[in-house]
């Protein structure tokens, strides 16, 4: 029998998908509810931390956020979940929510090289959410907690595919071949639909796939696409990587009122550190 190749398995996928079958780890499903009910406009600081205190993964990465330089401007810890929801403000925990979501996504594969490969995209992601919030309060003048889900979710139906990797082996193991990017969209806007994901931010994930830069950025779609590619660490999804040998600050360094973005980067290195650590699942 012939070996399947990459873009079959990716036709299949998308048909899937496109019938509204998509297939989750099972613990997606508890970081989804969690999720929902953050979404209630009546949902109460004490039940939030109640909510969050069932998932311990999530639980510790609330209080490290609401530690970190970007929320904790006074520079006093918190210790308890309930109080970093409060500093946090529900928009940040919902972020984290759906991080995890996207991050669980992948699954628990036996497989090795899988799960070396959803951890190294998930290390991207959090340097693409993290300058995605600076880029968006510093350049672009954004909602940064919008740019921050925005920056969260955008590879999310790079990590549905290493979830099915286990079925269809040559997502991972073969290259990309010409049209496999709009299947993959395909695909990853089904993910998005199924996530209810608001419009508006499913549009700026769009633009990063479709990796069309306008410069100087203004959008949140700007926003987040450039922060994808001054992220130090690489998607393993990305097919183009031997261009970036020259920092892309450097090289589309542009004036902002009176800063230029290679100064403003390096202005916000320690809340990018910081908050970059903070998301890390």
């Amino acid at each position: 029998m012939a070996r399947m190749i990459r873009s079959e398995a990716l036709h299949i996928i998308a048909a899937e998908a496109g019938r509204g079958e998509l297939t989750f780890p099972t613990n997606v499903a508890v970081a989804a509810r969690i999720h929902q009910a953050l979404d209630d406009p009546d949902c109460r600081i004490e039940t939030a931390a109640k909510l969050l205190q069932a998932e311990p993964l999530l639980s510790a990465r609330v209080v490290a956020l609401a530690n970190s330089p970007a929320f904790n401007r006074s520079g006093q810890e918190v210790t308890d979940v309930g109080t970093a929801v409060s500093r946090l403000g529900f928009r940040a925990v919902r972020s984290l929510a759906m991080a995890l979501v996207t991050r669980q996504m992948s699954g628990a594969s036996p497989v090795p090289a899988h799960r070396e490969m959803a951890a190294r995209l998930w290390q991207h992601t959090a340097h693409v959410a993290a300058l995605s919030r600076v880029l968006a309060r510093r350049v672009t003048r954004q909602d940064p907690e919008t740019a921050l889900f925005a920056g969260l979710i955008h590879e999310v139906g790079a990590f549905y595919l290493i979830s099915r990797a286990n079925d269809y082996p040559v997502l991972i193991d073969s290259e990309a071949a010409e049209g496999d990017d709009e299947i993959e969209a395909a695909i990853g806007n089904e993910v998005l639909k199924m996530l209810a994901v608001p419009d508006t931010v499913a549009a700026a994930v769009q633009v990063v796939w479709a990796g069309y830069l306008t410069l100087p950025p203004s959008s949140l779609g700007d926003t987040v696409l450039l922060a994808n590619e001054l992220a130090p660490v690489l998607s393993p999804f990305d097919s183009m990587p031997e261009w970036r040998d020259k920092s892309l600050a450097a090289s589309v360094d542009m004036v902002i009122g009176k800063e230029t973005l290679v100064e403003i980067l390096a202005e916000s290195a320690e809340e990018l550190a910081s908050l970059t650590k903070a998301l890390q699942f």
